[in-house]
């Protein structure tokens, strides 16, 4: 285990395939294993967990990013020859855990993806709430032709970003997308040259730091659990967050801003 990085404002132990800094109200979480094109093992699964769960209530919005060629690999295949059903189902209920805690955690995740991002990588990329990818990055699931299953929520958020159908592909014949075709199918918000993606992806942390903490919550805790639900319950769901965010005290204050002109004016990305 390691602190994390040195005067980065975070008060908490990280295994060696992770590294953390803070700027100011964002944070960054490096995927730090790129001698293994940072495969997941289970030390890196816990220290996700344990990274967002004890996010500081400063942090407003967090960057994932990666170090070396690759964003993730996927899954430490070398983990699983020793492990019996009952241990396979505790194995992927931990993955559900640490990436519960990014997609519904204290702060809104920008992914920034480049090279692989497969299997367990694309998992964890879809447990973000926005996605960067530079030119380089491609998407698979290979867990077909490796007789395995995803097991790091994938069957619940890749389906919602790309289809059901379009996931069977995936994983029945080994279909791979690069990032142009991951863009059109929906899997990154945005695409950048290479090398440019940290840069994007600050920039967009930056901007959702700076929103009001309860129109952040709206839209990362409750606007997904509106999508899943039926109309009638979502409806009113939506009605009760609207008038909750309307009525906090930053987000009337900055309505008046609008109305008396003093507010930045909408750009375009």
């Amino acid at each position: 285990m390691s602190a994390a990085k040195s005067g980065s404002g975070f008060d908490i132990q990280l295994p060696r395939s992770l590294k953390a800094e803070r700027r100011d109200d964002i944070a960054i979480l490096w995927l730090a294993r790129a001698e293994k094109r940072n495969a997941i093992d289970d030390p890196t699964v816990f220290g996700i967990e344990a990274f967002f769960t004890a996010l500081p209530d400063a942090v407003k919005a967090v960057v994932l990013a990666a170090e070396g060629e690759h964003f993730c690999a996927g899954l430490d295949l070398g983990e699983l020859s020793e492990r019996d059903i009952a241990q396979g189902i505790a194995h992927s209920r931990s993955w559900h855990r640490a990436f519960e805690r990014i997609e519904f955690g204290k702060a809104p995740v920008v992914a920034v993806l480049h090279g692989a991002v497969v299997g367990g990588g694309l998992e964890i990329a879809a447990a973000c709430h926005v996605r960067v990818a530079e030119t380089s990055a491609y998407y698979a699931l290979p867990e077909g032709s490796r007789g395995i299953f995803v097991g790091g929520g994938g069957a619940v958020r890749l389906p919602r970003l790309i289809g059901t159908a379009r996931m069977m592909d995936m994983m029945l014949t080994g279909r791979t997308y690069d990032a142009a075709e991951g863009q059109a199918i929906g899997i990154s918000h945005y695409l950048v040259p290479a090398d440019a993606g940290l840069a994007k992806g600050i920039e967009l942390a930056k901007h959702i730091a700076g929103n009001a903490p309860m129109t952040n919550f709206a839209v990362t805790h409750v606007l997904p659990r509106i999508a899943a639900s039926d109309p009638a319950a979502g409806y009113v769901t939506e009605a009760l967050i609207s008038a909750i965010a309307q009525g906090d005290e930053e987000a009337k204050a900055r309505l008046k801003a609008f109305l008396e002109k003093r507010a930045p004016k909408t750009v375009r990305s």
